[in-house]
Parts: structure tokens; C-alpha cells; sequence
């Protein structure tokens, strides 16, 4: 099955570096991009409003299984690209950061770094300190975003198995729990259960040791 990848980016400034970095994912076997404009689509769907705009990434991020923020000079400023993230972890999809400042555009520029404060929910974590962030030249993002996002996704299910691993082991000491209650010793005269050891019932005073 082809992995489905939503990119996530500021538009208007990074639409010429974001558009290289597709083109290097979608012409290698087995892959699919979304969340990609173009011009006239994109100011079709700005002029019918916010709604619109939600609506659209809504649908593109439909069967994507990671989200690839593409970090330039100003992305983590854009209200679409923070609605991006917030849907992607609502919807589960794994999520990378990569660097995109370093890349020349059309006119054979580069820029200068971005912030990494997307406004994340729980306000005590850098998006740094949650998701891996790559740089797309000085990490050659251009033989590495597969093994990249492959990564993201095996750490996620290396999550996820250690969290079905602690669930199988609270069932296992509840049921443990319930069965050291059924098989304590009871008092011969309250019939009631005690603890191991005990000299005299605590519920009803009866000296054991008689």
C-alpha cells in the first residue's frame, strides 16, 4: 500500500521549495501526496471563506497516515498551517518537521530560519521536543524523507505497543488482585476475610491462635 503523506506549509512564501520536496516524494514508488494548491484552486476556495478552507483540508487529509510540516521563515505564524497540526493529531497522523529555509527558491535565494512555536494544546513543549525535525539540505532530505517518515511511523507503533503492553499488565493485576480476595483465609467465627498472619480478626476481635 503506497504511504499517503499530507504536507503542511506556508503557502504564498514556500509554495516553489514545497513543490521540489513533493516532487522528490511522489516520483518514487509507492507514495502519495496531499495537502498541495494550486494557484487558481487555492484562491477559489480563499474567496468562499474559512469554512471553505477547512473543508478542504479536511478531505486532503482522508487517508494520510503522517503529516510533514515544512518549516520555512514563517510558517509557524500561519493559522492553516497550525489548523493542519491540530487536525493531524486529532486524526492520529504521525507528524515530522522539516527545515526548508536552506533551499533556494526561484530566484535562487535561501532564508532565514523559522520559529518552532506552533501554539502547540498543551503549552509546556516545543514542537521540537514532540516531533523529529529534520533539515531538508544539511540532513539531504532528498535521499532521507522516506527512511524519515518510515521512522515516525515505527516509533508511533513502538508507542503504541508499549501502551497495549502496560494495559495487558493492569488486567492481569486486577485479575490478580481479585483473585488473592477470593483466596484469603477466613475467620472461623465472622466468616469474614483477613489477612495472612494475623493473630485476631479485625472485624470481629476473634483470637485466631485459639
Amino acid at each position: 500500500m503506497a504511504r499517503r503523506v499530507f504536507f503542511s506549509f506556508h503557502y504564498e512564501r514556500d509554495i516553489w521549495r514545497a513543490s521540489q520536496i513533493r516532487n522528490s516524494w511522489v516520483t518514487k514508488p509507492d507514495r502519495e501526496s496531499a495537502g498541495f494548491w494550486d494557484s487558481a484552486k487555492w484562491e477559489e476556495v480563499k474567496r468562499k471563506g474559512d469554512a471553505s478552507i477547512r473543508r478542504w483540508i479536511d478531505f486532503n487529509m482522508k487517508g494520510t497516515s503522517v503529516t510533514a510540516v515544512l518549516i520555512g521563515s514563517e510558517t509557524c505564524y500561519r493559522k492553516w498551517v497550525r489548523y493542519e497540526i491540530e487536525k493531524s493529531i486529532e486524526k492520529g497522523n504521525d507528524i515530522i518537521g522539516i527545515r526548508i529555509h536552506n533551499m533556494k527558491d526561484q530566484y535562487g535565494e535561501t532564508d532565514w530560519p523559522g520559529e518552532l512555536d506552533f501554539g502547540l494544546g498543551d503549552g509546556e513543549h516545543t514542537f521540537q521536543e514532540l516531533y523529529p525535525v529534520y533539515d531538508w539540505v544539511n540532513d539531504d532530505g532528498y535521499e532521507n524523507l522516506g527512511p524519515w517518515i518510515e521512522e515516525a511511523v515505527v516509533v508511533e507503533s513502538k508507542e503504541d505497543s508499549i501502551w497495549d503492553v502496560l494495559a495487558k499488565l493492569a488486567l492481569v493485576g486486577i485479575g490478580l488482585g481479585v483473585l488473592s480476595s477470593i483466596f484469603k483465609p477466613r475467620c472461623p467465627y465472622c466468616n469474614r476475610t483477613i489477612d495472612r498472619g494475623v493473630s485476631v480478626c479485625p472485624h470481629c476481635g476473634y483470637y485466631l491462635s485459639r
